[in-house]
C-alpha cells in the first residue's frame, strides 16, 4: 500500500480549505490513513460557525446548535472520545396557551436508548438543586401541576417510540414533502402537533416555518426519540477544538485566506501559492461557490443567539423551554448555566435564547418581554452579554433534499460541509468522512471504513 506523509510549508498531499468540523473530520480521516494534510483557515481559530467566545468567565456560543446523545458521528471519531455532553432535563417545558407545560417524559421512557454516545458527566449538586428549584420555582411547579394536560402523551409516546425503531432505509422510502405538510397527516391531535412537535422540530432544524424535507425532519425526530437533547460541555467550540488537537502539529494553519484554488494548488494572501495532490473545499456553501463557480448555493436559515446573565437563575432548572405560542422572537431558551455549569462563573446565571429567522428591531426589549412570560420572573435587571447573528447558520433542506450530495467533483477536487449532507453538526462530520473516503479511493489506498457510509441519521 502506497502511503505518503508529504507535508511541508509549501506542499501537502491534500489541502483542506476550511477548519470547520467538516474539514477537520476529513483531515483526521486522511491523516489516519497516512496522508499528509494542511488545513487552511481564514479565521484565527478553527471551528467555523461552531465558535464560542469567552467573556468575563462566560462561554457564549455564536450559533449553539442543539445536539443529541444519539448522534453516531460524535463517537465515530476517536478524537471526540473525550467529548462531554450535557443533556437538558428529561422532557421539555413548552409554553402554550399562556402557561408552561412539562411534556415529553413519556416519550423519553418509551423511546429506544440503545445507541452509544459520548460521556455525560455526573450532574453537580448545584445543578441538581437548580433543577429541583427553590423559591420562585414553586410558582412554576404549581402552574405545571395545575395545568390541564394539553397533549395526548400516550399517543405521542407511542408514535415516537415507533419512529425510534424505524430504519434509515424505511424513513428514506417515505413520501417526501415539507415537514409542515407531514405533521398535518401524522395522525396526532392538532394540539399535540402545535403544542409539541412543531416547536420541537423548529428548534432542532432551525426552521420556524418547517419547510424542511419531511425525511430530514423524521431523522431529527427519531434522534430525539432515541436520545437526549444536549450541548457540548464548555461550548460548541469543544468539538472542533478536540478535532484540531488530534491532528499533527502544524496541520491546521489559521489566518490563511485562500484567493484562488484548483486541483493541485491554492493561492493564498499570506503565503502565495501552495501545491498539493488533491484539494478539499470544506468552507461554507457561499465561500465554496466563490472558489469553485458553478456550485449550487442553497437558501439559509438565519439564527440569532442572545445571551443574558441574571442575579438569580429562573426556576426552570436545566429544562429546554420552547414557545408554542410564538409570543415573541425566541423559539427556545434555557438556563444554560444549569445545563452546563462550565459556561458561567460561580454564582452567575447564564440564560441563552435562540431567535430563528430575521430578528426584529429592538431585539433585546422584545426578547426580555418574552422571557419574562416564559420564565415567570422579571427580566428588567438582567444584563445583556452578547448577541450573535449568523445569516448562514443552517443551509435549508427543502423537499426534495438529497442528504448524500456528491462530494467528489472530479479526481483531485472535492467539496464537503453540512450543505452536502444534512445541515447539522452530524451531517458536517459525516460529509467530511465521505470526502476523505473519495480521496483515498482516487489515491488507490484501501479504505478501512468498509461498505458505503450510511446516512447521517
Amino acid at each position: 500500500m502506497l502511503i505518503s506523509t508529504a507535508h511541508h510549508a509549501d506542499h501537502a498531499d491534500v489541502i483542506v480549505v476550511g477548519a470547520g468540523v467538516a474539514g477537520l473530520s476529513a483531515a483526521l480521516a486522511l491523516t489516519g490513513a497516512g496522508i499528509g494534510v494542511s488545513v487552511l483557515e481564514a479565521a484565527d481559530r478553527p471551528g467555523g460557525r461552531m465558535a464560542t467566545d469567552e467573556t468575563d468567565g462566560f462561554r457564549l456560543d455564536h450559533v449553539g446548535r442543539l445536539l443529541n446523545t444519539s448522534y453516531r458521528e460524535l463517537h465515530r471519531a476517536p478524537a471526540l472520545g473525550a467529548l462531554a455532553l450535557r443533556p437538558f432535563a428529561p422532557g421539555l417545558l413548552v409554553h402554550g396557551d399562556g402557561r408552561l407545560h412539562r411534556t415529553g417524559e413519556v416519550v423519553r421512557r418509551r423511546g429506544a436508548a440503545a445507541v452509544p454516545y459520548p460521556r455525560t458527566p455526573a450532574e453537580p449538586a448545584a445543578a441538581r438543586a437548580a433543577r429541583r428549584g427553590v423559591g420562585g420555582a414553586l410558582t412554576v411547579a404549581r402552574a405545571l401541576a395545575s395545568a390541564p394536560r394539553p397533549l395526548d402523551e400516550a399517543r405521542l409516546g407511542a408514535s415516537l417510540a415507533r419512529l425510534a425503531g424505524t430504519s434509515t432505509a424505511r424513513l428514506a422510502a417515505r413520501p417526501e414533502r415539507s415537514a409542515a405538510e407531514a405533521l398535518a397527516v401524522r395522525g396526532l391531535p392538532a394540539r399535540t402537533v402545535d403544542g409539541f412537535l412543531r416547536p420541537l422540530l423548529s428548534a432542532l432544524l432551525c426552521d420556524p416555518e418547517l419547510t424542511t424535507s419531511s425525511r430530514c425532519a423524521d431523522l431529527a425526530l427519531r434522534g430525539f426519540a432515541r436520545g437526549r437533547v444536549c450541548v457540548p460541555e464548555g461550548g460548541a467550540s469543544a468539538i472542533p477544538d478536540l478535532l484540531a488537537a488530534a491532528l499533527p502539529p502544524g496541520a491546521v494553519l489559521p489566518g490563511v485566506r485562500v484567493k484562488d484554488a484548483s486541483i493541485n494548488r491554492v493561492c493564498t494572501e499570506e503565503f502565495g501559492e501552495l501545491s498539493c495532490r488533491a484539494l478539499i473545499l470544506a468552507t461554507g456553501a457561499r465561500e465554496a461557490a466563490e472558489l469553485l463557480p458553478g456550485l449550487r448555493v442553497p437558501e439559509f436559515h438565519p439564527v440569532t443567539v442572545v445571551h443574558h446573565t441574571a442575579p438569580v437563575a429562573p426556576p426552570t432548572g436545566s429544562a429546554l423551554v420552547l414557545d408554542a405560542d410564538r409570543s415573541g422572537p425566541v423559539a427556545h431558551t434555557a438556563v444554560m448555566s444549569a445545563v452546563d455549569p462550565s459556561r458561567a462563573p460561580a454564582g452567575r446565571a447564564l440564560i441563552t435564547s435562540t431567535v430563528l429567522g430575521t430578528p426584529p428591531p429592538g431585539l433585546d426589549g422584545a426578547v426580555r418581554a418574552q422571557l419574562a412570560r416564559l420564565y415567570g420572573v422579571p427580566t428588567n435587571d438582567w444584563e445583556l452579554l452578547a448577541v450573535h447573528h449568523t445569516p448562514d447558520a443552517a443551509p435549508a433542506m427543502p423537499a426534495p433534499h438529497d442528504p448524500r450530495r456528491r462530494v467528489r467533483v472530479l479526481s483531485g477536487l472535492y467539496v464537503c460541509g453540512d450543505h452536502r449532507d444534512t445541515s447539522t453538526v452530524q451531517g458536517a462530520l459525516h460529509s467530511g468522512r465521505r470526502a476523505a473516503r473519495a480521496v483515498l479511493r482516487d489515491f488507490g489506498i484501501p479504505d478501512a471504513q468498509g461498505p458505503d457510509l450510511p446516512l447521517a441519521a
